[in-house]
């Protein structure tokens, strides 16, 4: 990145200059010498080379013949057939270098490569870039970043989640790699990190540093409520627009270096980050180049200059500034600098600068755009003037509050202060313009500063920061054809970074030398330090520069003269141009750079006049002005957080009493270049203190071509940021490494049988020494073996002509094979061709030979035919006595395994039968007597239970949504019926409508058959009239002639009606057809209308359950969500808890207070508690909205809670005035009742009272509580969050306030009714019941007579209700009745009306439908009432077998009442026992007090192993649901909720304590789901009944509906469900790549290729390493952990098909980042994988639960690596069959496509083309990875258990002897 504006082409070769070709020669043979001793057989006839290029630097050979050693010449041939002779250097004796196999281009890592030297590398990173579209090369502990110069879908969080955790080598490279390590090695080191990001402007250094601190920030999330991680990463917005410009290289080039320390706490989470600036191009804001533009911040200015608030800026057009228009490009394409100006204000805000400071920043910046509008005019040689009142100069002073003529003053002059007098000097026009410049570069650097002060204070870190990692964007070597002092401070700090690079590359080597037992040899390194004292040490260029800056007539001249002096001929890296004495020259470590000395001594000293600041610094107006130079007057330390090249100006300090002058004045004279070392100094001190980590970024094209790749730009940056350099060190020493046992698979082709030993590493030695004679080639170390460069390449050919060698045998072998077999088939064609002539031959002479020998011929046939017969019997006995035996045996090895199965069976059952009857005996005795004794202590217990039972209607609020989403549904699927039914109906009207017009047709041929029969009678006629004629012939001679004309007339008359007879039945024949046609149409009619309505019903349906699915996986999700904030909100409660040692009084419930909050939604979370406001409102602001929330929902209920008391107390109250007017004849007898009643009252209202005020203190707390917070964020008064929370915390006082005021009227109310029905002997009766009272107390009774008058007044209520009831519901019956008539009424009309209008038969026919149709609705209504009536039978049934058992108890009471006495004469009769037994019913009896035990017993303490193993499955649901009868029989509502509540509550605290266990998970899960489904079972509904036996139906529930709490059960199991999947997740997670993608199920197939330094997992199986048996292992105890539990088969399906599809998505995300695992071996072995698992599935009968579905993208990804890739029929074959996989993921997987062989081929560039075409039109994601935290929606079908409660037995392993079987 360049930082100054001289910012132009790089240099072009010219005759001093070396050309691209010899410079790239020149640099290997120098710095990488490669030793080509023992590789000179390598150069053997088709070996590929490369060699120097003027074009493309390097260019590939392939010799024409072998090379021997002393040839001169080798005989080479281009890629483009051109053949041309190699001239080596007589001298050297240079080969060149040798190119790399196929199998290795486009590695991950550069050093994987058998040879390192700079054309691999070229050619490695060009294919990486152009072919597979890779912009990420590691390069030893260097990650190389070429910039795309497009948008790349590889940064998204899917992307950062998948390299979270991950280890450096095991997925391609990429800058969150490298974050990951360094976030890795500081949370394992105990080590602060570093990333450094270097390279020229437009390489895209900024955007991958802002890149590292998203994935830190994504990652580690904040340690506060401040968000400090959207802070760090706000930043960026505010620098680019302050430091940012464009250039001609790129459109947003960072003119100033950074380094930002993000901070971590002990938990590794980002506390807070600090900004070091260096550099700052400041010569920028006064000038630019052609097509370069100023700051950004000045052009969104002036975009935003029409804004209200920037009014008073008078700002105009960018054009119109003199320092925004310099470059004429005011405009960048595609940027919008209007909004970039409204986000850079916003992340101002977001760090803290206020409002008026950001108009202050826009004041300064608006000053000195028009400060550079100041013009100046000459009055002589020495002296200039501004016009008097110039505009741009009184904006300037009004916007900084100075005044006009003291500025224009101090503009055209200057005070020169000698020892004895101070002088003001007019300067000249050009002094003035330099000088104005200078002061608006003072004045920017100053601000800049500032801001950043600021960005830090925004950034700094509130709690003690444990760790940090820093990422330095620092500026790249630069070279131009005019280089000043920018450049040599900008190549002088890369050569500090160099040398600190190439440090800690050795380093790294000699520790990997010292820990393998490698014995050392030092590598001589290129060494820059003689540079570095060039230029820093004493008497270098910066001390001489900054030695002429001092002397009064220093200048550049005198400067390089000393220079010349000083260095010339004396340092070799130090020359002097030919041409120039103006200049020098440096050799830098990436090349040599010549200076132009013009300039450096003015930017050394960055002059700016003291009296222009001072001016300044007297602005009164403006406060923000004079805080841009407090600092310098300062002592400036090199510890300064911002040094960024200022300049202190001031001569004095400001604290003459805490500073010396002396001292300050020494400090504030250090120039620039002073400064900018000790700022180096100091980072490089920074970078020491860390672990640093590499990205170089690489510049492809000068044009911002996308992936367009520049060779030579690309070599010029390669050499200058060290890539070259880690190569050349890699390949000085052994940069081959293999373990033993990857090299034992690479080349265990090369090895004998007998060479194999069970020690590998003695089994490498052995083959390593018969392979490699020299010994020196290689190393063995403890764990690897260390190559030189090039043996790897020796033994890959090696192994490839071992393979071409066996593939030749293997051909050889084939072609043999096919051609014997050829062979035999025409031998075998020309011997059956000779027979068939032979036969001939034989035939004729055997006709020939007939008449001699036919006697002999017959006895041939014959005794041939005989013998033929014999055999073929033979045969068949045979055949026949060999299927009899075999069947025979069949049959009775069938039978004997058909006995051993039954008797097994019978064995089974009868030791069972056995088992269970005396268990039951045992039990059945043990349980009678707990029975008898608790019924007694539960009829006491039941007389002291609450009355009231709190409404559960909320539930029904909550889930009223989904009810009419459900029912809106149905309506749906209604509708379309009815429109199917329509259209059914419209089809038949057609075809009754084309009935009749067939009718209608048959009559009119009928009416035209008559007119011909007609016609027919008419002819008869006619031949009478003629007969007659024929008899008066004679008599009428006359009338001859009318004879012959009516004769006439009747021939044409005939043959008229015959002509009309043939018309009429042509058109009766294409009437038939086209009555046929009409048949036919409407045949296809009606049958394309129904496939139609058939098919738009699959599909509504289809839509509707889709909707259904997202509905539903929206609810759930919203589920997770609730359970992750309750469970945040629950550890912050801990947190609270431990940190406030003293709990605060007054603020804790009763047990009765928080037992009735216990019921919310959650039935878990009490957070009405006052003490936990104030924890709530510390947490973060995205916590505070649901906890608050939850909070208001709660007192949303308290109030309708207290509306439903007030109407209860309304509806009491009435019913006491209704008593009151009916007990005034039994006063005396009623007194003590209504008293006690009243005083019930008053206790009630007490109560409402109590709970008032404690429901007002907890609003007047949480109200306290939210004033008294600190966090600005929330508390803030124009906040959103705190005015939605107080005007709901309002609303909600006001409406409370409103209930206590109706109490506070009924209370008054009753008060009234007690004096209006008092007796006038008032005092009397209340002396008499406080005597009675007293007396009662005395005695003991108030209890009793308290209990009793509850009892009375409850029988009393339930006897109203009932009335009630049946009241409205007579009263509906006879609504219903009466629409019901209404109905048949107006049918019976309208039916009346059709009838009439019918023809008499049709009418007939309707009136007999219809009575048929009343008959049959009258047989239904029968059918339902005797339906109705059996329901009523089997109720009055039940109902009497309950009052029988009821009797018997009263008579077992009866008999435990006689005396022990009695007991003891009377004989024990030990069968009555078991007769009792055989009355259960299915129900638990427990104490309420109990309760607590219960649930500690049956869930918190229970081990889910031991009841999995030795109980029934699902038992402790069952005892919870048999506790729930018992309470349901009892009508005990406050017991069942008691009991329903404490269950959720105790599964809830159970999870939360060992929610990482999948066994407690499973159990629970089950246990849930059989606890629901024991709710739906006996609910009493009959969806539900129609499974159950007769005894199971007698066993419902008859008291309660508790479907809503079915609903909180099925949450519940909901959110554990999503526990188990993330459970099973974690366990499956670290199992999956290895055991699906590294290991080799299949050995030997997949080859190990070289890794590098980055060295990845490894594929075979050490110990611990995961291989595919472990997940199948894994998913076998997934599975009998299920099925031990008892868990629904349904849900068993559910489990599996997202432990699958997590398997699937896993897989596949990490085959997509990962290029080595993209190759064929590969996919064989994922396919290998994938059918493995799908064997578990069918062994496990789970095939049709989903889950193969699940892995069809990863299958088809896995065919896709093996299909071929080469023609079109090839890519239309991968189109249609990879239908799973995105366009994207088709793309990634042919991109990354490696062969592992030399035998296989890449993807060529073109297929991959043609893929992308014919995928064009495929509407699919954009995202590349899957979304493997996804949680399919679960459903809990209902499955009805056939156990009977009354069998189940309570072990005593279970702890729960406190309860007993009813």
């Amino acid at each position: 990145m360049e930082i100054f504006s001289m910012e132009t082409e790089p240099i072009l070769p010219g005759k001093e200059t070396p050309t691209a070709s010899e410079s790239a020669e020149n640099l290997y043979y120098e710095r990488c010498g490669m030793e080509v001793d023992g590789l000179d057989c390598m150069y053997v006839k088709y070996a590929r080379v490369w060699i120097p290029d003027p074009e493309e630097v390097w260019k590939s050979a392939e010799l024409l013949k072998d090379y021997k050693p002393g040839d001169k010449v080798l005989q080479l041939r281009l890629e483009e057939g051109k053949d041309l002779e190699y001239c080596l250097d007589p001298k050297t004796k240079e080969l060149p270098p040798l190119r790399n196999p196929d199998i290795l281009v486009g590695e991950n890592d550069l050093t994987a490569l058998s040879y390192l030297h700079e054309p691999a590398v070229l050619h490695n990173l060009k294919v990486r870039f152009i072919d597979s579209k890779l912009i990420y090369t590691y390069c030893g502990i260097v990650l190389v970043a070429i910039n795309p110069y497009e948008q790349l879908p590889i940064y998204g969080e899917d992307i950062i989640n998948a390299y979270s955790g991950q280890n450096m080598g095991d997925m391609d490279p990429h800058i969150f790699a490298v974050a990951e390590e360094a976030y890795k090695q500081m949370a394992r080191d105990e080590r602060n990190q570093s990333i450094i990001v270097s390279g020229e402007s437009g390489a895209g250094k900024t955007v991958s540093a802002k890149y590292a601190m998203r994935y830190f920030a994504t990652v580690s999330g904040s340690a506060s409520e401040a968000n400090v991680e959207e802070k760090v990463l706000a930043s960026n917005p505010i620098m680019e627009s302050i430091g940012n410009a464009k250039t001609t290289r790129n459109d947003n080039s960072s003119r100033f270096g950074k380094y930002i320390e993000i901070g971590f706490d002990k938990r590794y989470r980002i506390i807070g980050a600090n900004m070091r600036t260096y550099l700052l191009e400041k010569s920028r804001v006064v000038f630019q180049a052609e097509e370069e533009r100023n700051y950004h911040i000045f052009y969104q200015l002036c975009a935003s200059a029409a804004l209200p608030e920037f009014k008073t800026l008078r700002l105009g057009n960018a054009n119109y500034f003199h320092y925004t228009k310099q470059g004429g490009s005011p405009v960048i394409d595609g940027v919008n600098d209007a909004k970039e100006m409204v986000n850079t204000r916003q992340a101002c805000t977001l760090l803290g600068i206020s409002d008026s400071y950001q108009m202050g920043i826009f004041r300064i910046l608006a000053g000195i755009l028009h400060l550079g509008n100041v013009e100046f005019a000459s009055r002589d040689s020495d002296s200039c003037t501004i016009p008097p009142k110039h505009e741009p100069l009184s904006i300037f002073c009004d916007l900084m509050g100075v005044e006009y003529e003291e500025m224009a003053h101090w503009l055209c002059h200057r005070k020169l202060a000698t020892a004895t007098e101070t002088y003001i000097k007019p300067i000249s026009k050009l002094h003035a313009i330099n000088a104005r410049d200078a002061l608006a570069k003072h004045i920017y650097a100053n601000l800049f500063n500032w801001i950043v002060d600021h960005v830090n204070k925004a950034l700094h870190a509130t709690v003690k920061q444990h760790s940090f990692i820093g990422v330095l964007d620092i500026y790249g070597f630069e070279t131009f054809e005019i280089n000043s002092f920018e450049q040599f401070c900008i190549n002088y700090a890369n050569e500090k970074l160099q040398q600190q690079f190439n440090m800690h590359v050795f380093k790294l080597e000699q520790e990997e030398y010292m820990k393998e037992q490698i014995p050392w040899t030092l590598i001589d390194f290129y060494d820059n330090q003689p540079c570095i004292n060039l230029i820093e040490a004493k008497m270098g260029i910066l001390d001489l520069l900054d030695e002429e800056c001092k002397m009064p007539k220093g200048s550049d001249d005198t400067w390089a003269q000393k220079l010349y002096n000083t260095h010339l001929n004396k340092c070799a890296l130090f020359e002097k141009p030919r041409l120039s004495n103006k200049a020098f020259i440096i050799k830098h470590f990436a090349d040599k750079v010549e200076y132009q000395c013009e300039g450096f001594l003015e930017k050394n000293k960055d002059t700016v006049y003291e009296e222009q600041i001072k001016v300044l610094k007297s602005s009164k107006k403006f406060k923000l002005l004079p805080e841009l130079f407090q600092d310098e007057e300062k002592v400036l330390s090199p510890t300064s957080a911002t040094p960024s090249g200022r300049v202190p100006l001031s001569r004095m300090a400001v604290k003459p009493a805490k500073a010396r002058p002396g001292q300050a004045s020494k400090e504030h004279k250090k120039t620039v270049g002073h400064q900018f070392r000790n700022s180096l100094h100091l980072l490089m001190e920074t970078l020491n203190a860390t672990t640093p980590h590499y990205v170089r970024c690489i510049k492809p094209n000068d044009f911002k071509f996308p992936f367009t790749f520049d060779e030579k730009r690309a070599v010029q940056q390669l050499r200058a940021c060290g890539v070259l350099e880690t190569i050349r060190i890699s390949a000085a020493g052994f940069p081959s490494r293999w373990t033993y046992q990857e090299f034992f698979s690479r080349y265990r082709v090369l090895m004998k049988q007998r060479d194999v030993l069970s020690d590998r590493k003695q089994t490498c030695k052995n083959v390593l020494e018969k392979l490699i004679l020299d010994k020196d080639k290689y190393q063995f170390g403890k764990t690897k073996i260390f190559f030189r460069a090039g043996q790897v390449a020796y033994l890959e050919k090696i192994r490839a002509d071992k393979l071409r060698a066996a593939c030749i045998r293997i051909q050889k072998t084939i072609r043999g094979w096919l051609m014997r077999k050829k062979y035999v088939r025409m031998r075998k064609a020309a011997i059956t061709i000779q027979r068939y002539v032979r036969g001939y031959q034989a035939r004729c002479y055997a006709k020939f030979l007939r008449r001699t020998r036919a006697a002999i011929t017959i006895q041939k046939f014959q005794r041939m035919y005989v013998v033929r017969k014999r055999y073929q019997c033979m045969r068949a006995a045979t055949i026949a006595l060999q299927a009899l035996l075999r069947g025979y045996m069949a049959r009775n090895k069938y039978q004997m395994m058909l006995r051993e199965h039954k008797s097994i069976v019978i064995q089974k059952h009868v030791r069972g039968w056995l088992a269970r009857v005396h268990y039951r005996r045992t039990l059945k005795a043990i349980v009678y007597l707990q029975c008898c004794y608790r019924r007694m202590m539960a009829k006491r217990e039941l007389k002291k239970l609450k009355i009231e039972a709190r409404s559960v209607e909320r539930y029904k609020k909550l889930h009223i949504g989904l009810e009419n989403k459900i029912m809106q549904l149905q309506r749906k699927i209604d509708e379309q019926n009815k429109e199917y039914k329509s259209l059914l109906e419209k089809l038949s009207n057609l075809e009754i409508t084309y009935s009749t017009e067939t009718e209608k047709l048959r009559s009119d041929v009928e009416r035209l058959r008559l007119s011909e029969e007609e016609a027919k009678n008419a002819t008869n006629r006619v031949l009478s009239l003629q007969e007659e004629i024929a008899k008066l012939r004679k008599e009428l001679h006359q009338t001859q002639s009318e004879k012959k004309t009516i004769e006439e007339w009747a021939d044409k008359y005939k043959h008229e009606t015959e002509q009309l007879v043939s018309e009429l039945k042509e058109q009766n024949t294409l009437l038939k057809t086209e009555k046929e046609e009409l048949n036919r149409r409407i045949h296809d009619q009606a049958r394309e209308i129904t496939e139609t309505m058939e098919k738009k019903l699959v599909e509504e349906t289809k839509q509707l359950e889709l909707d259904l699915n997202d509905e539903r996986l929206r609810y759930q999700n919203l589920l997770n969500e609730f359970s992750r904030l309750e469970e945040r909100y629950d550890d912050l409660k801990d947190e609270m808890n431990l940190m406030v040692n003293i709990p605060k009084p007054g603020h804790k419930r009763t047990d009765s207070t928080h037992s009735s909050n216990e019921s919310e939604y959650t039935f878990s979370s009490e957070i009405t508690e006052a003490e936990d406001l104030p924890v709530r409102m510390e947490e973060p602001s995205e916590k505070k909205a649901p906890l608050d929330m939850s909070l208001f929902l709660k007192l949303q209920k308290r109030v309708t809670e207290l509306e439903q008391e007030k109407q209860s107390l309304q509806d009491e109250l009435d019913r006491k005035e209704e008593q009151a007017l009916r007990a005034k004849a039994k006063e005396e007898e009623r007194p003590p009742m209504r008293g006690a009643e009243l005083e019930y009252e008053s206790l009630k209202r007490q109560e409402l009272e109590s709970e008032n005020k404690k429901l007002k203190n907890e609003l007047n707390e949480l109200q306290k509580a939210l004033t008294e917070t600190r966090s600005p964020e929330v508390t803030a008064p124009g906040a959103p969050a705190y005015r939605v929370l107080l005007d709901q915390l309002t609303s909600v006082s006001e409406e409370l306030e409103v209930r206590k005021e109706e109490v506070l009227i009924l209370r008054s109310q009753l008060v009234s009714q007690k004096e209006a029905i008092q007796p006038k002997n008032t005092m009397t009766d209340s002396t008499i019941l406080l005597e009675d009272v007293q007396k009662m107390k005395d005695k003991g009774e108030i209890a009793q007579a308290y209990i009793g008058l509850k009892e009375t007044n409850r029988l009393l209520e339930s006897q109203l209700q009932s009335q009630k009831k049946s009241h409205e519901n007579e009263l509906e019956s006879l609504r219903g009745e009466i629409q019901s008539l209404k109905e048949e009424n107006n049918r019976q009309q309208q039916l009346l009306a059709q009838n009439l209008q019918l023809p008499p038969e049709a009418r007939i026919e309707a009136s007999l439908q219809h009575e048929i149709t009343r008959l049959t609705n009258e047989n239904l209504d029968l059918m339902e009432q005797l339906e109705k009536q059996d329901k009523t039978v089997r109720k009055l049934k039940k109902q009497l077998k309950v009052f029988a058992k009821k009797i018997g108890e009263l008579e077992v009471g009866q008999m435990e009442n006689i005396s022990p006495g009695q007991i003891i004469d009377e004989p024990i009769r030990p069968v009555n026992i078991p007769r009792k037994e055989k009355d259960f019913q299915g129900m638990l009896e427990y104490k309420k007090e109990d309760e607590q035990k219960l649930v500690k017993n049956l869930i918190l303490e229970l081990k889910p192993r031991g009841v999995a193993v030795n109980l029934i499955p699902g038992l402790p649901a069952y005892i919870l649901f048999m506790c729930v009868r018992h309470a349901d029989y009892l009508n005990d509502d406050q017991k069942v909720r008691s009991l329903l509540t404490s269950t959720i509550n105790g599964i809830k605290k159970v999870l939360k304590k060992r929610g990482d266990d999948f066994e407690t998970v499973s159990f629970w899960l089950s246990n849930t789901c059989r606890f629901l489904h024991c709710l739906k079972q006996y609910s009493g509904e009959e969806g539900f009944m129609k499974h159950n036996t007769p005894r199971q139906n007698e066993h419902c529930l008859t008291n309660f509906d508790l479907a809503e709490y079915r609903q909180v059960l099925s949450d519940l199991a909901i959110q554990i469900y999503q526990q188990l999947v993330r459970v099973l997740e974690n366990i499956l997670q670290p199992m999956i790549v290895s055991g699906m993608l590294e290991h080799e199920t299949i050995q030997g197939v997949s080859g190990v290729k070289p890794t590098g330094l980055r060295k990845r997992t490894s594929s075979i199986a050490d110990e611990g390493t995961y291989t595919l048996d472990s997940i199948i292992r894994q998913l076998n105890s997934f599975h009998s952990v299920m099925c031990q539990h008892g868990m629904d088969p349904e849900l068993i399906k559910q489990v599996v098909k997202q432990m699958f599809y997590i398997i699937g998505a896993v897989t596949l995300n990490n085959l997509l980042l990962r290029k080595d695992m993209c190759s064929w071996s590969k996919g064989m072995q994922i396919r290998y994988n994938v059918s493995q698992l799908e064997e578990w599935l069918r062994d496990k009968n789970l095939m049709n639960s989903g889950a193969k579905e699940t892995l069809e993208p990863l299958i088809q990804a896995a065919q896709l690596l093996q299909v071929k890739k080469k023609t079109d029929e090839d890519a239309e074959a991968i189109c249609s069959m990879c239908n799973a996989l995105t366009t994207a993921q088709i793309v990634k997987v042919l991109n990354l496509y490696t062969p592992v062989n030399e035998f296989e081929e890449r993807v060529l560039v073109s297929f991959i083309r043609t893929i992308q075409m014919r995928l064009r039109d495929r509407k699919d994601s954009p995202q590349l990875l899957m979304d493997a935290k996804h949680i399919f929606p679960v459903t809990f079908p209902f499955n009805p258990s056939s156990l009977a409660l009354e069998t189940i037995q309570i072990p005593a392993s279970l702890g729960l002897g406190f309860i007993s079987r009813v």
